[in-house]
This record gives structure tokens, C-alpha cells and sequence, in this order.
């Protein structure tokens, strides 16, 4: 499978899909973890969650 057909925006369950998932994931993982970071205080009550 070429490198395009992998990276292409694709609906379903696809490679392309799951891989932008996958990146899509790990942005939101080091958003988390910068919040954390900076706030001292987890996700969840940095938004008044808990």
C-alpha cells in the first residue's frame, strides 16, 4: 500500500482512517499531558469536571 492511499482522508474503516485516528489520538494525549503540566491539576478538573 503506497504512502498516499495511507495518509488519505478517508471515512469507515479503513488504513487511512485508522492511522489519522491514531495521530488524531496522540495530539489529544500531549494536549493532556501539556494541561496537566502547566494547570497541576488532571483534565478532568481543570474543566470542572470532578
Amino acid at each position: 500500500m503506497s504512502n498516499e492511499t495511507r495518509n488519505a482522508w478517508s471515512w469507515g474503516f479503513t488504513l487511512g482512517a485508522e492511522n489519522w485516528n491514531g495521530r488524531l489520538a496522540m495530539l489529544g494525549f500531549v494536549a493532556a499531558l501539556i494541561v496537566e503540566a502547566l494547570s497541576g491539576q488532571g483534565v478532568l478538573h481543570f474543566f470542572g469536571l470532578l
